[in-house]
């Protein structure tokens, strides 16, 4: 690409340049649910149906902690890759500049800071957060390790972000791609052949992004692209970094909320059900999140013609992508309704030959996927008002479905239902979630919609 903005993006017919960035965004992303699903696979099987069911149940313990360190990744490459959208839009190409150098800062620091105080507490975090005496071995030896990676992961999500909204769709999907052919090569290498078990797995998945990682900086270094790597972009600048942590907030509220989200999930599974629910749980959300990466890739599409559009105040153009993001996303999520409602056990035993196992995440996702036909109206609205800058709307839907909905359902209802009344709890928070986007964005065009935006981010 040469020095110029990516016009296409404010004059290309918008059915067309969704399809142009979505569909590689919407294939990065199904590669990266594959990636996180193939390591739940692999793990499911070490040793014997009851050790691999332990194992899935210690890795389920870990994603609090992985969701922790995402929010703040989402923050920066979410809040940089937003904004950097926005000022191409305005052609405003040295503060872009500067973004480019600021998430790149950001996300080093963070990485450090975090990765060290969880390694410092992990074993207090780990049982906090509901490991067993069974499972807590599995889930420190797998987090240890992906901790001490945390600023790789955190860099090469944050900059592979950024090519998206620098106008590289396809090659952002190719390093996201390219991590999961080397996981999956890696993972059964490590995890059976040189016997390393789960932390196998973690070595793998390490390995994969940090290969990501080398191959994103050689394009973000290119001298003739629009921004670039170079001297002089990596201050911190206070006004940067304020803004883009204002975009990010949205995406860190909802990392952040669905860490606490977890650990709730988690307790009451342990309480209600004991640790095979928690490894029903990491089946049931491998499967799920797949579908939800795949709204989330039809999003990432959306958000850089979205932004692009609203810093040129083609607002009309910013409807239009909306209306196409939220048919296909709706889409998506009824196919995800109708396989997990309707065949749930087809993927399950994917991930395990234990008929007690399977029985639990079979029974359990049936109740959760309830909403999924209206959820990806849902997700397209939240990263809709992110998209264009509007963070404290986008906060409130992020933040409201996990604490004013399921965290209180998450307190009442397992003490009532049990292990059924974790799933219910997610199936109404969703249906709750749903309604209260709607009137949202029926509001927001009520009341003249972009009359008072403000283009000075």
């Amino acid at each position: 690409m040469t020095q110029k903005s990516p016009k296409e993006l404010g004059t290309e017919k918008i059915s067309k340049l969704l399809m142009m960035y979505a569909i590689p965004a919407v294939i990065a992303m199904t590669a990266s649910s594959l990636y996180n699903m193939v390591d739940r696979i692999f793990i499911g099987r070490i040793g014997s149906g009851a050790e691999g069911a332990l194992a899935l149940s210690g890795l389920a313990v870990t994603f609090p902690i992985m969701n922790l360190s995402a929010a703040f990744g989402a923050m920066v490459g979410v809040g940089g890759s937003t904004l950097i959208s926005v000022k191409l839009g305005q052609r405003d190409y040295a503060t872009a500049q500067n973004v480019l150098g600021n998430v790149v800062s950001l996300n080093i620091l963070i990485g450090v800071v975090l990765g060290f105080f969880a390694i410092l507490f992990i074993d207090p975090i780990l049982l906090f957060f509901g490991a067993s005496e069974n499972t807590i071995g599995y889930a420190r030896d797998y987090m240890f390790i992906i901790l001490l990676g945390n600023v790789i992961t955190h860099l090469y999500l944050g900059l592979n972000a950024v090519l998206r909204s620098a106008g590289h769709p396809n090659i952002a999907m190719s390093a996201t791609i390219t991590t999961v052919i080397v996981n999956s090569i890696l993972d059964p290498l490590f995890i059976f052949t040189f016997n390393l078990g789960i932390r196998g797995a973690a070595w793998a998945t390490i390995i994969a992004q940090f290969i990501a990682l080398i191959f994103v900086l050689k394009i973000l270094s290119n001298k003739n692209e629009v921004i670039h790597l170079r001297r002089g972009i990596y201050k911190l600048k206070k006004r940067i970094v304020k803004n883009m942590l204002t975009i990010g907030l949205s995406p860190f509220c909802m990392q952040l909320c669905a860490c606490l989200v977890v650990i709730l999930i988690n307790k009451g599974l342990q309480k209600h059900g004991g640790d095979l629910s928690i490894a029903a749980y990491g089946i049931i959300n491998g499967i799920t999140f797949i579908f939800v990466m795949i709204s989330l890739g039809i999003t990432q599409g959306m958000q850089p013609i979205a932004g692009f559009n609203y810093g040129a105040q083609k607002f009309d153009r910013v409807t239009q992508v909306l209306r196409y993001s939220i048919l296909y996303a709706s889409i998506i999520m009824t196919c995800s309704f109708i396989v997990c409602e309707f065949f749930p056990h087809i993927p399950v035993m994917l991930f395990t030959e234990d008929p007690q196992l399977t029985s639990l995440a079979t029974a359990g996702m049936k109740i959760i996927v309830l909403c999924n036909p209206l959820v990806g109206f849902y997700i397209v609205v939240g990263n809709f008002f992110q998209s264009i800058g509007m963070a404290k709307r986008s906060i409130f839907l992020s933040a409201s479905r996990q604490l004013l909905f399921l965290v209180p359902l998450l307190l009442i209802l397992p003490d009532i239902f049990g292990t059924n009344g974790v799933w219910i709890s997610i199936a109404v928070s969703d249906g709750i979630a749903i309604i209260v986007a709607a009137v949202m964005l029926w509001n927001f065009y009520r009341h003249g919609a972009f009359k008072n935006a403000e283009l000075n981010l």
